[in-house]
């Protein structure tokens, strides 16, 4: 494998991790400002109900942890953190950079649509200040699938670094 193609390979995997990690933090910050304008304006007429719309207006923040969790986990188990670089093949280095964007666009989704159904429970919370365990259920089943986007990145991840796996592809 010639020095040209490794130097391809990492930065690939340098690129999926951007985009695992800036695409969730998009999402994150999109959904955040959607959960806070709705927070801000029943605040205006009951500002007793902050403490119970905190946790909605919050929620969608995770997707950006979860990225962050994907793009460290590409570098690491890459070399690019904890260790020497290693040969990254091309082929190595184009599977990181889609499970990178997958998992990015995928929290970047569930981030936006969590905002989404945060506001709606904040409206409910609004009318029915009783409802907010129930309305908190909205934006927790969003959450689910952001979850699970991060361990099925997690786990291609780790399939794809196993030594036995890179030998077959590669040997």
């Amino acid at each position: 494998m010639s020095p040209e193609w490794i130097e391809i390979g990492r930065g690939l995997c340098y690129a999926g991790a951007g985009l695992a990690f800036g695409l969730a933090g998009a999402g994150s910050a999109c959904g955040i400002a959607i959960a806070s304008h709705a927070g801000a304006g029943v605040m205006r007429e009951k500002p007793e109900l902050f403490g119970r719309m905190l946790i909605m207006i919050a929620l969608p923040g995770t997707q950006g942890f979860y990225g962050f969790i994907a793009a460290i986990l590409i570098m690491t188990q890459t070399g690019l953190i904890g260790g020497g670089p290693l040969k990254i093949s091309l082929g190595t280095g184009l599977a990181l950079f889609f499970i990178g964007l997958g998992d990015g666009i995928a929290q970047l989704v569930s981030a936006i649509k969590q905002g989404e159904a945060s506001a709606a429970g904040i409206a409910l919370v609004a009318r029915r200040p009783e409802s907010a365990g129930r309305a908190i259920l909205f934006p927790a089943f969003v959450e689910t699938y952001a979850v699970v986007a991060l361990l099925a990145t997690i786990l291609f991840i780790i399939f794809l670094t196993q030594p036995s796996v890179l030998q077959q592809v590669t040997g």
